[in-house]
């Protein structure tokens, strides 16, 4: 249970920290879609440790293979499994939490729902795990950019320094520019300056992402149950760190009047649209043509590399000491796995949204 996300595009991932690989099964990829090894990879390559002085130094490649649904470079419209597996697992420097608890980690929580676990790196519970996603999103994103739909995430905020507003979305290449994923060149490095005092302290840091769809048609999503933001915040909130999820004003439009945060109709070359924004794109949990925008809050990473206090598998108060390679901030790394939840939540609306209203002619 709690392993496949989606209806009609539907993903299955497994595998564990420091076993023989992650991999993802996906069910429900359309027919004859131009796919390979390279529209997967760039994605994944974005996500791997070992990227920067402000990642996790474990050295992974994440090379993908294609093990199924994908025959002389088309899709077959049967399931699609892909693998990467793990080339510099350390399992060793987990050995002392096989006894021991380690703090705000899944430890405690899956010894006591399975009463067996993986303690190696996290086993299942791992960031390691978002391989899976990353490889499936890639596939969704390519078939989005059939409809010109263009997903751009970004790390807006680490500890409290504030990126400023950007007006245009930004491009990939400005995204990439910097370590931190922050198109604002200025702020990203003042970022990457506060993450590696953090990791010379032996500690980390949290922050927000902003991501920005543009491109996307009205009429995307559901009412009640399945609104498009539900389901999006349900996405980003099944990420490793995640702390908080708000849709266009969010939290921040509490503070406004009715008056104040209408977004007002009016008409754009013959086109209904919107004179601002605060709705964030949605309105009623479907799409309403405008950009759609939102904000994930990620937590500072959970292993410190300081002593702290903690309890064993049998109650006894007893110290540990974070080890392991992890990452001082967790925001940089995320940035392509929010892209990539983006695009499987969109995927599924779009077929969802066809299959309902596009598949047939009363007239």
């Amino acid at each position: 249970m709690g392993n496949s996300f989606g209806t009609l595009f539907r993903i299955s991932s497994w595998g564990e920290s420091h076993g023989g690989g992650i991999g993802v099964v996906i069910d429900g990829c359309p027919p004859r879609l131009p796919l390979s090894v390279e529209d997967i990879q760039p994605d994944l390559t974005r996500r791997r440790p070992g990227q920067s002085k402000i990642t996790t130094p474990r050295d992974e490649a994440d090379q993908v293979e294609i093990l199924s649904g994908v025959f002389d470079s088309l899709t077959l419209g049967t399931p699609i499994a892909m693998l990467v597996r793990n080339q510099d697992a350390r399992p060793q420097a987990y050995d002392e939490m096989k006894e021991k608890f380690r703090p705000s980690h899944a430890d405690f929580t899956y010894q006591s729902k399975f009463g067996h676990r993986n303690h190696e790196g996290g086993g299942r519970s791992s960031a390691r795990e978002t391989i899976a996603r990353v490889a499936a999103g890639a596939v969704a994103k390519k078939i989005l950019s059939y409809d010109h739909i263009d997903i751009r995430a970004y790390v807006e905020r680490i500890h409290d320094i504030q990126a400023p507003s950007i007006e245009e979305l930004p491009t990939l290449e400005q995204v990439e520019s910097t370590p931190t994923r922050c198109p604002h060149s200025e702020t990203a490095e003042l970022m990457e300056k506060r993450i590696l005092e953090a990791k010379k302290a032996g500690d980390s840091v949290g922050g927000s992402i902003l991501c920005r769809v543009s491109g996307l048609p009205v009429g995307w999503g559901a009412p009640v149950f399945d609104r498009l933001e539900a389901d999006l915040a349900k996405a980003m909130l099944s990420l490793p760190a995640t702390k908080g999820f708000e849709v266009g004003s969010g939290f921040d439009g509490t503070y406004l009047k009715g008056s104040e945060h209408n977004d007002l109709y009016e008409s754009r070359d013959g086109k209904v649209s919107t004179s601002s924004n605060r709705s964030g794109g949605v309105q009623g949990g479907i799409s309403n043509g405008e950009e759609l925008y939102f904000r994930i809050a990620f937590k500072p990473t959970a292993t410190v590399l300081q002593k702290q206090k903690t309890v064993d598998s049998q109650g006894n108060e007893t110290e540990l000491m974070g080890r392991g390679r992890h990452d001082p901030c967790v925001l940089p790394r995320a940035v392509p796995i929010v892209e990539a939840m983006t695009s499987l939540v969109l995927i599924d609306h779009r077929m969802l949204h066809t299959a309902q209203c596009q598949s047939f002619d009363f007239s």
